[in-house]
């Protein structure tokens, strides 16, 4: 089970880190990665940290503002976003994967088998 927490309304620029805790499951053994789905959209690759060595891979988008880190002793995955924008806005998934393929596809949702609930990140300008 994963629960995602740290979500809220900030100002255009702001920073805010998510945090995403993991029962049932070691984080250190999965794939984890966080998504985001604003209002009307599909939802999309924010960036993944695999679980072997701790590799990260970043949507383009987020490239230089976001950072994925793994606290392996509170078994839990942090999303740390700076310089946040209004399009920054979205509910944020946190999601895990054992599927050893998944680094040739981090983006692809059908890839995780394990998502949390969603938090809100509201950027206001």
């Amino acid at each position: 089970q994963l629960v995602e927490s740290g979500g809220g309304l900030v100002q255009v620029g702001d920073s805010l880190s998510l945090s995403c805790a993991a029962s049932g499951g070691t984080v250190s053994t999965y794939t984890m990665a966080w998504f985001r789905q604003a209002p009307g959209k599909e939802r999309r690759f924010v960036g993944a940290m695999l679980w072997s060595g701790g590799g990260t891979y970043y949507a383009e988008s987020v490239k230089g503002r976001f950072t994925i880190s793994r606290d392996n002793a509170k078994n839990t995955v942090a999303l740390q976003m700076n310089t946040l924008k209004p399009e920054d806005t979205a509910v944020y998934y946190c999601a895990g994967s054992i599927d050893i393929g998944v680094w040739n596809q981090p983006s692809n949702t059908n890839r995780y088998a394990y998502w949390g609930q969603g938090t809100q990140v509201t950027v206001s300008s």
